[in-house]
């Protein structure tokens, strides 16, 4: 049922947005692969939605596409804030984007962190009388 896997279609959206890039930059799936230096099968199951890519392989993705790492890691749902995207960037996270002394990676894997912590406070929580899930 749509909306019950926030995660799964987050990834779907990904993965569209990625074959959607690929296909305007007129590249074929072997073409990609090629250029992000990962395989084709993987590929594959990026754009299907069925596999959650790491940063290093979004990294090497956008620039096959010749698209910026950002740009990719917000469709990832690695910036910007996944739970609200109209409520935009809170304090810690333009902190964390801020500072000159994180890479990229170390950006993405602090903002994934703080973000699971976030986003456990902002789940509503099952009243006492009901089981938790």
């Amino acid at each position: 049922m749509a909306g019950e896997d926030p995660v799964r279609e987050q990834l779907e959206a990904l993965g569209e947005f990625i074959r959607s890039q690929r296909k305007q930059a007129q590249l074929s799936l072997r073409d990609l692969a090629e250029r992000a230096n990962v395989s084709n099968p993987y590929l594959s199951q990026i754009e299907r939605g069925l596999h959650e890519p790491s940063v290093r392989v979004l990294k090497a993705i956008a620039g096959g596409l010749n698209l910026s790492v950002e740009t990719l890691l917000g469709r990832a749902g690695l910036l910007g804030s996944p739970t609200d995207p109209d409520e935009g960037p809170t304090a810690t996270e333009h902190a964390i984007l801020a500072d000159p002394y994180l890479g990229d990676d170390q950006r993405a894997s602090l903002l994934a962190v703080y973000r699971s912590y976030v986003d456990r406070v902002r789940q509503p929580r099952p009243a006492e009388d009901e089981p938790a899930p």
